[in-house]
C-alpha cells in the first residue's frame, strides 16, 4: 500500500512555557495541529500534491490521526535569543514531477532571512533534480529569477516563524508542511 499525500498545507506557531515540552505543545496549538500524532518525514512533495490553505487543511484533520509532516522547530530558554523556523516549497511546472520541501531551524535569523533560506534550499534541491544548477553563492533574489525564468518551476513559497526568547520560559517556533490523504 503506497501512502502518497494528495494535499499539503503550511502552518506555523509560537509557544512559550516554563517547560520545553509544553512550549512545543503551545506552538503546535497555535499552528492548529496539536490534536494530531505527528510523524516527521523528509522533503519530497509528491507529484500532483495540491497546496491548500491552512484553514481548509485544519478542517480536514481528525483528532488522534497519524499525520505526516515536514517540520522545522527551534527552541530557546535564553532571554533575547532570536529563534527561527521555516519551510520552503518548490513546485515544478510538470505536475507529474515531484517537488521539494525544505526545513530551516536556526538562531539569530530574522523572519525574512529564514524565509529566503528555506525557499532557496527547496528551489536548489528541485533545480538539481531537473538538471538546472545555479551558483550557490548568488543571492536568493538572483537565483529566484533564474529558476522562475527557466520554465521548469511553477513557483516557490515558504512559511516562517521567529520569536525572541524570554526570561524564565522556553520559547518554541514551528513551521510545518502538513500532508493530507484522500
Amino acid at each position: 500500500m503506497a501512502l502518497v499525500p494528495a494535499k499539503v498545507f503550511l502552518t506555523k506557531g509560537v509557544g512559550r512555557h516554563k517547560y520545553q515540552l509544553k512550549s512545543f505543545e503551545a506552538a503546535l496549538r497555535q499552528a492548529g495541529v496539536a490534536q494530531v500524532n505527528l510523524v516527521q518525514v523528509s522533503s519530497i512533495l509528491p507529484p500532483r500534491c495540491k497546496l491548500i490553505s491552512k484553514e481548509k487543511g485544519v478542517q480536514l484533520l481528525i483528532p488522534g490521526q497519524i499525520g505526516f509532516c515536514v517540520m522545522a522547530r527551534s527552541d530557546t530558554s535564553e532571554h533575547g535569543r532570536l529563534v527561527a523556523s521555516a519551510i520552503g516549497v518548490a513546485l515544478p511546472k510538470d505536475r507529474k514531477q515531484w517537488g521539494y520541501l525544505s526545513e530551516v531551524h536556526g538562531h539569530g535569523m530574522n523572519n525574512q532571512q529564514a524565509a529566503d533560506l528555506a525557499e532557496d534550499l527547496a528551489a536548489g534541491m528541485l533545480g538539481t533534480t531537473l538538471g538546472f544548477e545555479i551558483d550557490p553563492d548568488k543571492a536568493w533574489s538572483e537565483k529566484e529569477q533564474a529558476y522562475k525564468s527557466s520554465g521548469l518551476f511553477i513557483r516557490t513559497t515558504n512559511i516562517s516563524q521567529t520569536a525572541l526568547g524570554k526570561e524564565g520560559v522556553w520559547t518554541t517556533t514551528v513551521s510545518i508542511a502538513m500532508f493530507l490523504f484522500e
